[in-house]
């Protein structure tokens, strides 16, 4: 006795062949149960009537499909992940094996390859904490969130620095990056006028509590507001304090997200000083909107033009 292993479909497709032998379908009948036209019907039933039961089970079974890459594009893959790519993450290296290498290949297989190769951990492997997600604004422009994430951005090539990082709450848009030697004053000024002067006036900005947006000293009680929140409150755009890194968790995620493709994107382009840096800042920041933007809720753009009394360079006057 032969015994034979048959999926779901193939012993649907037993069942409704044998009654169409039998004549208790039509062909036609049969062909709409099955979803297949009438001539694969035929087949079907010349292939039970010569080779029985076997004659449904799939040919293909148990045999590599025609489109699983070969074991040498796979080594391939491997060896230029390992070489190059070795802390991107899977649709990191993805985009530069098809831009840079001309290998066409899913996410998700290489992702499946380097969770093989031990280069990628995934999801159940890393244990994180869950907090309850703050729903976006509906507004563009309606509150922006800003941060400084000092990092070694150009790896060894280069002492520390700082990147001034604003996002738009409601769409996750980068808005605006700027490199500094440190997270001063100065450096917000400078990055701020930048901003408003390519965007406009947003309706508030949303940061920390360290010492450039408010003022921690308790003996500094009657002065309330620092040189840059004095400078936000004259242009009219407020600023709000977060309460933990977590409420402010877009900027936060975005920067973890900056610390692993600008990193590399620097690194590909040899780019080592602060300087340079910012001249790459408007090509990497429309390259980064165009994978990770997403749609406003509403269609309202809530930046706000300059008005005639409003003088930036005297609200954000840098210090000398």
């Amino acid at each position: 006795m032969e015994f034979y292993t048959m999926s779901h479909q193939e012993l649907s497709r037993l069942e409704i062949i044998q009654k169409t032998i039998n004549k208790q379908l039509k062909q036609k009948t049969a062909s709409n149960l099955l979803g297949i036209s009438t001539r694969q019907i035929q087949r079907l039933v010349y292939n039970y009537q010569l080779n029985g039961t076997l004659g449904l089970i799939s040919k293909k079974r148990n045999k590599p499909s025609n489109n699983q890459i070969s074991g040498k594009k796979k080594d391939e893959i491997i060896a230029i992940v390992g070489s190059k790519y070795l802390d991107f993450g899977p649709t990191l290296a993805h985009e530069k094996l098809v831009e840079i290498h001309n290998i066409k290949i899913s996410v998700e297989t290489l992702r499946k390859i380097m969770i093989k190769a031990g280069f990628w951990l995934t999801r159940t492997q890393i244990i994180k904490r869950a907090y309850q997600p703050r729903n976006r604004r509906n507004c563009y422009g309606e509150l922006i969130q800003i941060d400084g994430s000092l990092h070694p951005w150009f790896e060894d090539r280069a002492p520390k620095c700082t990147l001034l990082v604003y996002i738009d709450d409601a769409t996750g848009k980068l808005m605006e990056l700027h490199f500094a030697p440190s997270e001063s004053m100065n450096s917000y000024f400078i990055s701020a006028k930048q901003y408003i002067n390519k965007h406009g006036k947003p309706l508030a900005f949303y940061s920390d509590k360290s010492s450039v947006f408010r003022v921690n000293r308790e003996s500094s009680k009657d002065q309330v507001m620092t040189q840059f929140c004095r400078g936000l409150y004259e242009l009219n755009i407020t600023l709000i304090y977060a309460n933990s890194p977590q409420a402010k968790g877009r900027v936060e995620r975005a920067n973890k997200t900056l610390q692993d493709r600008l990193v590399k994107e620097l690194r590909i382009r040899g780019i080592s000083d602060i300087e340079s840096a910012n001249n790459f800042m408007p090509e990497f920041i429309q390259d980064f909107n165009q994978r990770f933007e997403k749609p406003p809720i509403s269609p309202i753009n809530n930046h706000r033009e300059l008005q005639p009394y409003e003088n930036i360079d005297e609200s954000l006057r840098q210090f000398n």
